[in-house]
């Protein structure tokens, strides 16, 4: 990997004023050219050669990709350029939609929220250490071996690690938009579509897979999230430090209630596999019950009841299990 002292690759920089044009630039250098929308995160792996693009397309320019609407029948729509903070100051977004709330104001640099954007958020790369540190997306040394199973695998998944991705995805916005049911749409060559947010997170085969379903030629446009009349919701991350860092792990709860009766409950887990970790044992755990901590505790251990930790990351047993069981009496309250 190039030194430290070395500059960044040269490359060009093309900004776009639609979407028609952003997918077309990139489809001009297929497989040679990145999407800019905040830059936090591309622009740092530029810096250590782990992407070299010959070509950014930045979509910081396109209008129709920024602001939020919001309709009590329709629901919200979120452009993919809207930034954290833009959300964060949003009492729609407050009011009907707290677990995204919560989980941007885990995100605790202005300058983050202010850059950072709802699309970028979601295609963000994994931070795995090996990752970062030029072994590939899965990790392997030269030979292919794995390096994360008998490494240092403190912050690597306990769900979804039989291989051969390790990694955990990184995403703030993923669980709670999985729980609150939301859809994202795509729009590239062929035109738009519209996939759940459940479906586009994937977990990698190979080392030239991404961690979403979306083409080298396709773009997030907006992000839609149907109406949460009746919904009560709520994130509840458990972090090392209160300064900026990723979750250890994060729990996000959409349940939809009668009194303290949960009718319907959907579950999803944060920082502990490589795509957001939607549990259906916990929802099934707390379906059909008053909520208390008793019933929240038994949902939480449901929703951990299968994790397999690697030989250095069982802690994240436990704090999943805890996120799970506050996230849950939070959104009931």
């Amino acid at each position: 990997m190039p030194g430290k002292e070395e500059r960044m690759q040269g490359f060009e920089y093309a900004s776009p004023i639609t979407k028609a044009q952003a997918v077309a630039l990139l489809s001009e250098m297929r497989g040679e050219t990145e999407v800019l929308a905040g830059g936090t995160d591309l622009l740092s792996l530029m810096k250590d050669f782990i992407v070299t693009p010959k070509r950014i397309v930045s979509l910081k320019g396109i209008p129709e990709l920024k602001g939020m609407t919001f309709s009590a029948a329709g629901g919200l729509r979120i452009g993919a350029m809207t930034t954290f903070q833009e959300l964060l100051d949003s009492p729609t977004v407050r009011r009907n939609y707290r677990s995204l709330w919560d989980a941007i104001e885990g995100v605790t640099s202005p300058q983050i929220r202010n850059v950072g954007t709802a699309g970028g958020d979601l295609c963000q790369r994994p931070r795995c250490w090996y990752y970062r540190a030029g072994f590939g997306l899965l990790g392997k040394d030269e030979s292919g071996k794995a390096l994360v199973p008998d490494g240092d695998n403190r912050y690597h998944a306990i769900f979804g690690n039989d291989g051969p991705a390790y990694f955990v995805s990184p995403s703030s916005l993923g669980p709670a938009l999985i729980s609150l049911a939301a859809k994202l749409k795509i729009y590239g060559p062929k035109g738009e579509r519209t996939v759940t947010a459940e479906e586009f997170f994937v977990t990698p085969k190979s080392e030239s897979d991404r961690e979403y379903g979306l083409g080298s030629q396709e773009i997030v446009t907006d992000i839609l999230v149907p109406a949460a009349t009746g919904i009560r919701n709520a994130t509840y991350e458990v972090r090392q430090k209160e300064a900026l860092d990723w979750p250890l792990a994060a729990a996000s709860v959409a349940l939809k209630m009668t009194g303290r009766n949960v009718d319907a409950a959907r579950i999803t887990l944060g920082h502990v596999a490589p795509i957001p970790w939607r549990s259906k044992a916990a929802e099934q755990a707390i379906t059909g019950k008053a909520v208390s901590e008793e019933t929240a505790a038994a949902a939480a251990n449901a929703a951990v009841a299968d994790a397999k930790p690697l030989s250095r990351n069982s802690y994240k047993v436990q704090l999943a299990r805890v996120a799970v069981k506050r996230a849950i009496l939070a959104a009931a309250s």
